[in-house]
């Protein structure tokens, strides 16, 4: 049991991340709790048990969806799901936090295409087998479209405050890392298999989540209350 323990942390060793985040964002509660990221904690423990789930389903017998032995390990349908309680989450995070008016509604109609996409995309793909990738990349430009109009912000505003010590801020740089890569290692493995798996873009995937988790614990750990904005 202990070397399968040991086997599994070494090939899904996001999983324990996302664990090991969730429990320091817990302990540091108190330096963000009546925040716009208020719910981090929350988000960040659904992904980890979505990311489980998603394991579960694909390697073992009782939690497959599908009877039929030729899906019985798809597992896509949980992932399109978190996807979009992913972006939704973020949209209204960045919503919040803006100040510029301008910003705000920019946001708001933004996410309104987003949204769009996924509807789009349940036209021409089945979300029970296969990834909506494209909605995925379309979703991913706006929310780095909603960090980038935070930056702007954030280089105007007059502050006492370091931006390290802003919980926000390393947030916005874990975000803006991972998504400029994602939806595109996510296309490549649907439409271009052969080049996802001869240049290991899984590893990459995984290692940008790791990057984006560092992030978020680095804000936990040094983010300040009355810096955080």
């Amino acid at each position: 049991m202990t070397q399968e323990l040991v086997d599994f942390v070494k090939e899904h060793y996001t999983i324990p991340l996302y664990l090991v985040a969730w429990i320091i964002s817990v302990i540091r509660y108190k330096r963000y709790y009546d925040t716009v990221l208020k719910y981090f904690p929350v988000f960040i423990i659904y992904t980890f048990l979505t990311e489980l789930l998603g394991y579960f389903i694909k390697h073992t017998d009782e939690f497959q969806f599908f009877s039929d032995y030729r899906y019985a390990w798809h597992n896509i349908v949980i992932f399109n799901i978190y996807s979009v309680v992913s972006f939704t989450f973020f949209y209204y995070i960045y919503w919040k936090v803006l100040k510029n008016e301008k910003h705000k509604v920019r946001v708001k109609y933004a996410s309104m295409i987003a949204a769009l996409g996924y509807l789009v995309s349940l036209l021409f793909q089945n979300p029970l087998h296969i990834g909506l990738y494209y909605a995925d990349l379309l979703a991913s430009i706006v929310l780095l479209y909603a960090i980038g109009l935070y930056f702007i912000e954030k280089r105007t505003e007059q502050s006492y405050y370091s931006m390290r010590d802003n919980l926000m801020f390393w947030v916005s740089i874990g975000l803006f890392i991972f998504h400029i890569f994602f939806p595109f290692i996510f296309i490549a493995a649907y439409d271009w298999p052969i080049f996802y798996y001869e240049y290991r873009l899984h590893e990459f995937l995984m290692i940008l989540i790791v990057i984006m988790y560092l992030f978020f614990i680095a804000g936990f750990l040094l983010g300040k209350r009355k810096a955080f904005r």
